[in-house]
């Protein structure tokens, strides 16, 4: 968030993703491999977050279907941090 409580311009997304989801070494390759704009990273057996490509997203939800449910949320900025949907 911005100093004057506003998101940067452009930001329309804040993804998270909870411990010990984020730690897990098979959670953070299936994230990278599966996000198409490349939201998501293998650090190293942990969960990083490419927050220069968060402008990218296509809200696909593909990342809502890795790790225990819950653990990985996407939070739609302009619709006031509603929770994107896990497919059916």
């Amino acid at each position: 968030m911005a100093g004057n409580g506003t998101w940067p311009s452009g930001m329309f997304i804040r993804c998270e993703v909870d411990e010990p989801a984020a730690s897990d070494r098979d959670v953070a390759k299936q994230l990278a491999a599966v996000c198409p704009v490349d939201i998501y990273a293998d650090a190293g057996g942990h969960v990083a977050i490419a927050e220069e490509n968060l402008d990218e997203c296509i809200l696909c939800g593909l990342c809502l279907d890795v790790g225990p449910r819950g653990a990985v949320r996407v939070l739609k900025l302009y619709d006031g941090e509603k929770p994107l949907e896990r497919s059916a």
